[in-house]
């Protein structure tokens, strides 16, 4: 295997190292990349840069399971410093939707990742036997991982701490990432996934089962001034909004959630108050907290909206000690979706799919489709081996998960997404794949949220709800209509709050902590940590820069978010979610939502190709010279 060190004199004391490691699994090479400070600039870090990485380096028409294809592991700006960054980010081209992939993850790993020294590290090539990387501060090598291979990823970490210390942070796959599930992802900080995209595929592709962290360094750029700043801006939180999300995380909101017509009921089918009336069943105060037994947080969060268990007492769900408390997402995917109101079989099956590396709501998604396929006589008991699949049996639901991870019957081919799965089974089961570009929809209704529409249709990464994000503190995001029912005038408005959240993104910042900070001081965390001067207007544009660079991979690579398909349930095209409740009646006036943005983000309406001008306005001249060739 290869062993090197890095040595490039004293690191700079800023919130970026400026050294990035190159891994070409074929050959076992392993070399260090020095990026000049414009691209940190230009692109922050976290997807920001990853996406300046994989324009460049992945060729057009790269198969996303072969070795063309990059794995890029990228921490934010802010990450590994005192100033709210906590989150990194996955980046390759998506083997489940064929464009421009991504997934998001908090946890330990992006902040011990930049304090080893390191702001990223890209994968290239296949290797032969399953290997991992193991970075010891300036130290790294590629070890042997044929012991390790069929392990689910919370097991594994436990191995691979007890190997090289407790001080290890680990980013690894389960068995749903080594059999190339394409909704499985990469996970770290025993069950905090990069879920979406199927980002834990490319890393099972390129046999790479994980990689192992450690850190001499505290925190970088930890100056009295950087401490006083700190101090002086979690003055500024909005109180009851960082209590909230610490006491009862985003549980807090399911119940409520499936009662508005926030949460899909039913695979987008049904109405909470008449098909799952007992959705406070579920509450995260009265029914999740109690269960839980102490509250945790990513890397040196300062609201720490996260909480682990204590262990079951229900030997039908025996998630073990510490288990991550469930996520909305998680909450409703396998709640609201399939009519199942067991606090225990939820945290149970949050845990099955952080063991396996599935994400919750591909996987939850993908169940509620089964269900309503077998309901329809499309799948049948002897295609389930045995699983009668139906709604608001927990028993079932967990049994076919089980299935899906272990790749058993039908279930294998529902552990490659609804997408899949309704091409494979055909008899009309397209009609319950509930999925946008081959993305399982996230759990909030655009009916209720009309930007979500919009979000889910045209970003790069289909049905994605972190994408938006209209933060009124910030100061630069237009105001959209008070009226949700009012279509007009939201693309000005829609075009900055996902700008805005490219710059989350690249910098490391939690969409959370966020909504309770002062957002219009993060010019002021940016340049305190690097020596820039950049002000708000600056920052908008590196997040427009960003949005059009992984707009423009998406087209170089042949996608056309315009064409993607949305399910009728979704839009209100079909009455069969909106006869009754809180959304009765509501259909979303699609083409006014979408040519508005596209055209507010001087995108072509039809193709959503950036222009030329708006390319080269950003700095972007040779990737304008590609897409208008």
């Amino acid at each position: 295997m290869t062993t090197a060190t890095a040595t490039n004199g004293a690191l700079a004391e800023k919130g970026y190292n400026g050294k990035m490691l190159n891994v070409n699994l074929t050959t076992g090479e392993i070399t260090v990349e020095y990026p000049d400070e414009s691209l940190y600039r230009q692109y922050l870090g976290g997807y920001g840069i990853g996406a300046r990485m994989l324009w460049d380096r992945v060729p057009k028409g790269a198969d996303p399971l072969g070795p063309e294809n990059m794995l890029g592991m990228f921490a934010g700006l802010l990450t590994g410093t005192p100033l709210f960054g906590q989150r990194w980010q996955v980046v390759c081209k998506s083997p489940l939707t064929g464009g421009w992939g991504d997934a998001n993850c908090g946890g330990d790993f992006g902040g011990v990742l930049k304090l080893a020294g390191w702001d990223g590290i890209m994968f290239f090539g296949k290797a032969e036997k399953p290997v991992y990387l193991l970075i010891d501060n300036d130290k790294f090598e590629l070890r042997d991982a044929s012991d390790l291979w069929g392990q689910g990823a919370i097991e594994n970490e436990k191995v691979l701490k007890d190997r090289h210390g407790k001080r290890a942070s680990v980013a690894n796959i389960g068995p749903a990432g080594e059999t190339l599930s394409l909704i499985s992802g990469v996970c770290n900080d025993h069950g905090r996934l990069a879920a979406r995209s199927g980002v834990g595929a490319v890393m099972g592709s390129k046999k790479l089962k994980a990689v192992v962290v450690l850190a001499e360094r505290k925190v970088i750029s930890q100056t009295p001034e950087t401490t006083k700043l700190l101090r002086e801006n979690l003055d500024q939180f909005v109180k009851p909004l960082r209590d909230f999300f610490h006491n009862f995380g985003t549980t807090g909101i399911t119940a409520m959630s499936a009662l508005n017509g926030d949460s899909p009921v039913k695979n987008w089918g049904g109405v909470g108050i008449i098909d799952f009336p007992i959705a406070q069943q579920i509450d995260g105060g009265s029914q999740i907290n109690p269960r839980m037994e102490k509250s945790y947080g990513c890397w040196r969060c300062p609201m720490a909206c996260g909480a682990e268990s204590k262990e079951s007492t229900n030997p039908k769900y025996p998630y073990p000690h510490h288990t991550h408390r469930p996520e909305y997402e998680a909450m409703a995917a396998f709640g609201t979706m399939n009519l199942v109101a067991d606090p225990d079989a939820l945290i149970y099956a949050n845990h099955l799919c952080n063991e396996y590396g599935f994400d919750v709501i591909s996987a939850g998604g993908a169940i509620s489709m089964a269900i309503e396929c077998y309901e329809n006589g499309i799948i049948t008991k002897e295609d389930t081996e045995g699983i009668e699949l139906r709604w608001g049996d927990a028993d079932a639901m967990i049994a076919f998960l089980k299935a899906m991870g272990e790749r058993k019957g039908i279930a294998a081919v529902f552990a490659d997404g609804v997408k899949v799965a309704a091409e494979k089974i055909g008899r009309g089961a397209e009609k319950y794949a509930m999925h946008i570009g081959g993305q399982e929809l996230p759990m909030h209704d655009p009916k209720l949220q009309p930007e979500y529409h919009t979000t889910y249709k045209l970003d790069p990464t289909p049905a994605r709800h972190t994408q938006y994000e209209g933060n009124k503190r910030l100061g630069k995001i237009p105001p959209a209509p008070a009226d949700n029912k009012v279509y007009t005038g939201r693309g000005e408005h829609h075009k900055a709050a996902s700008e805005y959240m490219h710059v989350v993104n690249a910098g490391g910042m939690c969409q959370f902590v966020m909504m309770a900070a002062n957002t219009a001081n993060i010019p002021t965390w940016f340049n305190s940590v690097t020596g820039w001067d950049i002000d708000l207007d600056e920052m908008m544009q590196i997040g427009e820069r960003i949005a059009n660079l992984r707009m423009a991979y998406e087209v170089r690579e042949g996608g056309n978010p315009r064409k993607r398909h949305v399910p009728p349930r979704v839009t209100g095209e079909s009455t069969e979610a909106t006869h009754a409740g809180p959304l009765q009646g509501i259909k979303l006036d699609t083409e006014t939502l979408e040519v508005e943005f596209l055209k507010a983000c001087d995108w072509d309406t039809e193709t959503c190709k950036p222009s030329k001008a708006k390319l080269e306005s950003l700095g972007l001249q040779d990737v304008a010279a590609v897409l208008h060739a």
